[in-house]
């Protein structure tokens, strides 16, 4: 087995999910485009919303009769009875108002939840450097028995940050001449690229987290679009009713945008603090562990 081949057990299928996040990327960007083209609303919809605001036009030429929920109002003050109120909306009404983009960024806090998810399954000591693993490849090397320890390494069960980075002091000390000079040097290169594919998983939590209140800004402007549509086509006499449809959307996607952009960084901000702090103490594990091939010359 090649030492390119071994890698982290949580991070081998890694090429399966850079294919997943780019068609996510391109799913967003497609829905994004969406969003922007549905925020110039066609002229025939606005013209058909203007509609009630052109015959009041008409009707302040002329008296005409109450309407009809003026005097349903009338009527029931006359009997006592409360016009019915009307109900609030809940959770769910709120989230449709978003439009296009408040779906684009509930898609993307769905990812961040299932990121958030994984990354507390894999970033942890169990999972970096397992008591089991580390106890084997202690007792063998003590024990001068390298080509053991070199099997145990490259053992599916015993996959790794820290097993990956004992194979690679190892392989350095059989293979080498001077090996027992040069193991540390082998091993801190391994550390420093199995630390760097750990930030690399990171990395997508940081992207969630700086494009969702984008997304945000992006839904208020199309819903100001929208809101300053209306008033267009009606000539300035749109009523609160038809601009609640574009006011909403601005401030609901404003507000979706924020809530999934802050607990994201904030567990992007923990996770990577979390990584220093596991990758110093294996490194600390793997130096003693390794310190009996300093005293043996291949």
């Amino acid at each position: 087995m090649s030492r390119q081949n071994r890698s982290l057990g949580p991070l081998s299928n890694w090429p399966q999910s850079n294919r997943l996040v780019r068609a996510g990327g391109i799913l967003l960007m497609a829905l994004g485009v969406v969003a922007m083209f549905d925020s110039w609303v066609p002229r025939s919809r606005v013209l058909r919303a203007a509609e009630p605001a052109e015959a009041s036009k008409e009707e302040l030429s002329e008296p005409a009769a109450p309407p009809a929920a003026e005097s349903a109002a009338g009527d029931s003050a006359a009997t006592g009875e409360a016009p019915a109120p009307k109900q609030p909306q809940n959770l769910l009404d709120t989230i449709r108002q978003g439009g296009p983009v408040g779906a684009v960024i509930i898609v993307l806090s769905m990812v961040a939840v299932g990121l958030i998810v994984e990354h507390g399954m894999t970033i942890r000591k169990s999972v970096i450097m397992p008591e089991t693993v580390v106890q084997e490849l202690d007792d063998l090397i003590k024990q001068g028995k390298t080509d053991e320890a070199i099997e145990a390494c490259c053992e599916p069960a015993n996959q790794c940050l820290f097993s990956h980075v004992v194979l690679a002091g190892l392989e350095r000390y059989k293979g080498s001449e001077f090996g027992f000079a040069e193991y540390k040097a082998a091993a801190e290169e391994a550390g420093e690229d199995q630390t760097a594919r750990l930030y690399r998983k990171t990395e997508y939590l940081g992207v969630i987290g700086t494009v969702a209140p984008m997304l945000g800004l992006l839904g208020t402007v199309t819903g100001m679009i929208r809101a300053f549509n209306v008033i267009a086509a009606t000539g300035g006499m749109a009523r609160p009713d038809q601009l609640a449809s574009g006011i909403s959307e601005a401030l609901v996607t404003t507000v979706e945008g924020l809530v999934v952009a802050i607990p994201t960084m904030m567990v992007f901000t923990y996770f990577r603090s979390r990584i220093d702090s596991l990758v110093a103490e294996a490194g600390k594990r793997v130096e003693q562990v390794l310190m009996p091939l300093s005293r043996r010359k291949a």
